[in-house]
């Protein structure tokens, strides 16, 4: 997701992540847990999930939800070596992502649209939700202790975390992506990616802190994102599959509502900002035309918000 070399670069990291999530599908991030999973574990684990929570109607929904919490200790359960860091992390991650939820659906009442009047390391305006959402972040995951490194998109440096208590873990994040949208009431949503360290180096300055996250995407642990609409969904992928959550309100926890999600073979619709078209290559513009005007068959329907999904060229 960085750029070796040139440093680290937002763009590349959130293409990383969506074209990991809905072109890669099962791809392999790495260790989880501080032992791995196998490819078999992970393959039989989504499999009894689907299983067990088919999502048929039946009248008793909820009752036997199984909440982020809950997979991701069942997940930590199936490697003997895993330390339970990782769970510490992600418990973090979610209560981030919980109170950055709150302040969306809070924005209009509490006045936290508009711009805040500073800038972010892409020159770009910050709106007040983007402050929030980042301090919101920062401040639960350098709490758990479990991560070493941070890097976000509104800070200009890396930030290294003197509360660590092990140094296995750094976090990228874009805590408020589309931001910019927000007034008008559009989805917006977090993106992250949580990469293994290397255990003999210990980051000391803002610098060495950049140097050591810049690895390739083969070295992320956990990848994901959290969108904020009409309902609050965490996509994530612990490199076996991807599953998808839903904050469920009454309970105040993501629940299983998606797993083993794939993205079909082929589609009805398409969706790209044709304002980029000027700079697209050969097979893009061939793709959209295609689409568009199909010499067999029946054309694609477009569909585009700028949004989170403005990650893809």
């Amino acid at each position: 997701g960085f750029r070796s070399g040139r440093g680290w670069s937002w763009e590349s990291c959130g293409r990383f992540l969506w074209f990991g999530f809905f072109f890669g599908g099962c791809c392999c991030f790495g260790g989880v847990f501080g032992g791995g999973v196998g490819s078999e574990r992970g393959f039989e684990f989504a499999m009894a999930l689907e299983t067990k929570h088919s999502f048929m109607p039946t009248g008793l929904e909820g009752i036997d939800s199984l909440t982020l919490s809950r997979f991701v200790l069942q997940m930590q359960q199936m490697s003997a070596e895993a330390t339970g860091d990782l769970t510490i992390l992600m418990n973090a991650l979610q209560i981030s992502c919980k109170v950055v939820e709150t302040c969306v659906r809070r924005a209009g009442i509490a006045k936290l649209y508009g711009l805040a009047g500073s800038g972010n390391v892409q020159g770009e305006d910050q709106k007040k939700l983007d402050i929030i959402a980042n301090d919101a972040f920062k401040e639960n995951l350098e709490d758990c202790g479990r991560v070493s490194v941070m890097v976000s998109e509104e800070d200009d440096e890396a930030i290294v975390c003197s509360k660590a208590t092990t140094h296995k873990y750094a976090i990228a994040f874009d805590p408020l992506d589309g931001s910019s949208n927000i007034d008008a009431n559009v989805s917006i949503g977090t993106i992250f990616a949580i990469y293994r360290l290397d255990s003999d180096s210990v980051s000391k300055t803002p610098a060495e802190g950049a140097k050591a996250i810049m690895q390739t995407g083969r070295n992320i642990v956990v990848a994901g994102y959290a969108m904020y609409g009409s309902a609050t969904n965490l996509v994530l992928s612990f490199g076996e599959g991807v599953h998808g959550f839903t904050l469920d309100p009454s309970i105040g926890e993501f629940v299983l509502t998606h797993p083993g999600i794939q993205i079909p073979k082929s589609g009805k619709i398409y969706s790209v900002n044709e304002g980029n078209a000027a700079n697209w290559d050969k097979a893009t513009t061939k793709y959209v035309e295609n689409s568009k005007y199909p010499e067999v068959g029946k054309a694609k329907s477009l569909r585009y918000v700028v949004q989170t999904n403005s990650l893809f060229p």
